[in-house]
């Protein structure tokens, strides 16, 4: 990845908006038409039936409302953006008819003013004509203080919206917002005329019925168990070529294994086939087995407002009682690589230089002491009334992340920390639970950058925490003025050289502060059906299906 990135190093600033890069560093530049979403554009014929495994079930079909990662395989299959990132980080044009630049025209010199031209081919499931009213509309929702949004980071900048034609969009921004590029690429395009004439956005039909331009229409859900899309014949792209594709909920890893093995499953999407089977997984026939790096990184993630938690003692402590490599190696197969950030390694922005984790329970247990933090009759330390006592939460059924509790609850048992272990089907697990900041400390794999883009304000900016209020995924309810005023700098700063200094720094503080300790980044093994083509791994995307609309069956 870090070949993609080198071309940006030494661009000036005009340079770097020429190149689109706004901040979306590493990201090179398309211009080319559309039909690049397939990688080849052939006769359309849709055919067959595929069936996709994950292992945390898809809930929230509305693109711009609080959603997991999961929910974006059912996203890219139904929507699609005015353009996305490939997978070497080149933007490329969906519904916008190009990808707009400062020599198209497209962005003025200082990135304040955009002109985006869209397709005049696109229409929406129900036959209604896809325009520029769509896309206003898209953009003043996820804004919209009544609507729930996921996110408004970058969106909250855009001004003076207005529709020039059905094919033409312009508008202004307040100020200058490196990563709105790689924002929009993950920003899905809803109907007007749909979405927008619902009294009540939040709870609107659509939802549990949505109606896009993608690739796949939505046919049926049974909760719980899949979800039935059918071949979109009139997608103005190359593809769909599979005529019907279930999304199946499979939350046991070993059962969805198991699925995969006897066909049941035709591709293994989230969380993919765990390590443990991965010697058995690559000699089985008629199957495609790989491991590939992905840009999730794992980890031991904390709920700031705890009253336990607030010791920044105690979190160093926890960390200092993980051994990271042990786990690794016995639970993962040596095949992760430990991490102190939460910035992929093969990222531009990725700060090699911070201080590297120490496994000490000598360490562990002399900073509790040092703090304060003295056992009580139980054995359980306690300090002010406040017992060093917790739970711990992830996905029922992950159970490679419940042999990794089961270690930790030992290993913080040694040292008078009493952790409570409870699991939860994934929909709860990752409903309100999570996104409200009801949990305690959760492990929990996230994809922090937006795309290829370093920025980080929805997880780290003190106002982006839905617990308080807030819009984003800043659910350990972490404040740092300081991180929030590097978030801001590097928001501002066009040049990926000058970039990277704010967001080295970012990863300084959360590596000193601890709001979550990082464990590893994911090196996942991921398995299909021979004869299922163009399945490519995107590390510039949260999810495998970021390019269904291609697969094909041979």
């Amino acid at each position: 990845m870090s070949d993609t990135k080198q071309p940006f190093m030494n661009t000036t600033r005009r340079q770097a908006l020429s190149l689109l890069a706004l901040g979306a560093s590493g990201v090179v530049l398309s211009g080319l038409p559309t039909l690049s979403r397939a990688f080849a554009q052939d006769t359309k014929k849709a055919k067959g039936q595929l069936t996709i495994g994950f292992s945390q079930e898809p809930t929230v079909f509305n693109p711009h409302m609080i959603h997991i990662e999961v929910d974006e395989g059912i996203h890219f299959s139904i929507f699609d953006p005015l353009f996305y990132v490939d997978e070497k980080g080149a933007f490329v044009a969906a519904l916008a008819a190009e990808v707009p630049t400062v020599e198209n025209g497209g962005i003025s010199a200082d990135g304040l003013s955009w002109k985006v031209k869209l397709r005049d081919d696109v229409k929406w499931h129900d036959g209604k004509p896809f325009t520029a009213e769509d896309v206003k509309f898209t953009l003043e929702l996820l804004v919209d203080p009544n609507f729930r949004s996921w996110r408004k980071t970058g969106h909250e900048y855009v001004r003076d919206l207005t529709v020039v034609s059905p094919t033409e969009i312009t508008w202004k921004m307040e100020k200058p917002f490196a990563p709105y590029p790689s924002i929009l690429a993950s920003t899905f395009i809803t109907p007007k005329h749909i979405l927008g004439a619902a009294a009540d956005k939040n709870t609107a039909p659509f939802n549990n019925a949505p109606v896009g331009t993608g690739p796949f229409k939505w046919k049926e859900r049974v909760a719980g168990d899949y979800i039935l899309l059918e071949a979109n014949t009139d997608y103005f792209g190359a593809g769909p070529y599979i005529e019907r594709l279930i999304y199946k909920y499979v939350p046991d890893l070993n059962v969805m294994y198991t699925q995969f093995k006897t066909g049941d499953i035709d591709v293994v999407g989230l969380q993919w086939i765990t390590p443990d089977h991965y010697e058995e997984a690559k000699a089985l026939e008629g199957k495609v087995v790989t491991v590939v790096p992905g840009s999730t990184v794992e980890s031991f993630t904390f709920n700031m407002e705890r009253p336990q938690f607030k010791d920044p003692k105690v979190r160093e402590a926890l960390y200092h009682a993980i051994d990271k490599q042990s786990i690794i190696d016995a639970l993962y197969y040596g095949l992760p690589t430990p991490t102190e950030s939460y910035v992929p390694q093969q990222s531009f922005y990725y700060n090699p230089d911070l201080p590297k984790h120490e496994f000490s329970m000598e360490k562990a247990k002399k900073l509790l002491d040092d703090a304060g933090w003295k056992p009580g009759t139980d054995g359980v330390r306690a300090k002010d009334g406040v017992k060093l006592a917790f739970t711990c939460s992830t996905t029922a059924g992950n159970h490679i992340r419940e042999q990794v509790q089961q270690y930790l609850q030992q290993s913080f048992k040694d040292l008078g920390i009493d952790m409570t272990i409870s699991n939860l089907p994934p929909a709860v697990m990752w409903g309100d639970y999570w996104m409200l900041s009801k949990f305690d400390c959760v492990i929990v794999g996230l994809d922090f950058l937006t795309g290829p883009d370093p920025d980080t304000s929805d997880f780290f900016r003190s106002t982006s925490s839905p617990a308080k209020g807030g819009s984003g995924q800043n659910n350990w309810q972490f404040v740092n003025k300081e991180v929030d005023d590097l978030l801001a700098k590097g928001g501002s700063v066009f040049v990926p050289e000058e970039r990277k200094a704010a967001y080295f720094k970012i990863q300084e503080i959360m590596r000193r502060e601890l709001p979550f300790l990082p464990l590893f980044q994911y090196a996942t093994v991921r398995g299909h059906k021979q004869g299922v083509e163009n399945v490519v791994f995107n590390i510039n995307t949260r999810i495998d299906t970021w390019n269904v609309g291609s697969w094909k069956l041979s």
